[in-house]
């Protein structure tokens, strides 16, 4: 059984098994909106793939240095709201063996609508998800969504990109199914931590309890290719920037054809930031947009 601890002046236990509160229903479950105007995409040049597939411009000038006080360092102050300090906390679970820190904002505890975990890519850790004016904003954005609409948000720390992270990152799902039971939980990974949520749609016991996937610019997996992986139709959603100079998007394009081509129909999006670097999808995906998405599926 695992064992979540509260960091603060006291320390809290609560068992995996404790539901400190009833989920709200999620049939069609929408996310409201939070600063749309600001986040949502300016201009789509291209819709491709039966809608499945954009490109979306993406402007230096006004989405950098427009949006940056301090270009990538910190955003302007109307791009961020403050409400999900009052319930940030960090976190230790007890699992595998081994402790399992992370940040959550939100329901974390139980009672949660939904919830939201993110996985950070090398060199990262489980502070950069939860940083409110770093990426432009939009990791504040992630948090403002899921507190006002009664979710939960984690921002996890792992072992590793093998199996120890992928454990790890599996039990925080776990918990968040066992203290929050009708609650959908998506797992979005940034970068290399893209392995991660590979790694968890392959495993039949990880991908059972996943509601969707998000790859921020992340590495493709060829053994996702296997049908027998892609019959779990669990919603993915991969995004890029066209001038990534770590992973090549006509690869990753290429890589979604194939799902596409192999499980008529999968449930996928991909999403293409013209002229976009390695680090714009993090700053440029809109959340509401992929998420409300795939709650519309379940």
């Amino acid at each position: 059984m695992s064992v979540l601890k509260l960091r603060s002046a006291k320390t809290i236990l609560l068992m995996a098994g404790l539901l400190l509160g009833a989920s709200g229903p999620v049939a069609g479950q929408t996310l409201a909106p939070f600063k749309d105007r600001l986040f949502s995409y300016k201009r789509i040049l291209e819709t491709s793939r039966n809608g499945d597939f954009l490109v979306v411009e993406y402007s230096k000038q006004r989405d950098l240095h427009g949006r940056d006080k301090v270009p990538e360092r910190e955003v302007f102050g109307n791009y961020v709201s403050y409400q999900p300090r009052r319930s940030r906390q960090g976190y230790d679970l007890q699992a595998n063996g081994r402790t399992v820190n992370f940040m959550g904002v939100g329901k974390v505890r139980g009672g949660a609508s939904a919830s939201v975990i993110y996985v950070h890519g090398q060199g990262g850790n489980r502070f950069q998800g939860v940083n409110d004016v770093t990426f432009g904003g939009n990791f504040n954005r992630i948090q403002n969504l899921m507190v006002r609409n009664g979710g939960a948000y984690l921002s996890a720390e792992f072992s590793d990109f093998g199996a120890r992270g992928t454990a790890d990152v599996a039990a925080l799902v776990q918990h968040q199914k066992m203290v929050s039971p009708n609650a959908k939980v998506v797992v979005a990974c940034g970068s290399m931590g893209g392995i991660i949520c590979w790694n968890l749609l392959k495993t039949p016991r990880y991908a059972a309890q996943i509601d969707g996937l998000i790859l921020l610019g992340s590495p493709a997996d060829p053994a996702v290719l296997n049908p027998s992986v892609l019959q779990r139709r669990i919603p993915i959603h991969m995004s890029y920037g066209s001038d990534d100079a770590v992973y090549d998007w006509r690869q990753k394009a290429g890589f979604f054809d194939q799902i596409r081509s192999i499980a008529p129909g999968y449930p996928i999006r991909f999403t293409l930031f013209d002229t976009g670097s390695h680090g714009t999808p993090i700053r440029m995906t809109d959340w509401r947009s992929v998420l409300n998405w795939m709650f519309s599926l379940h």
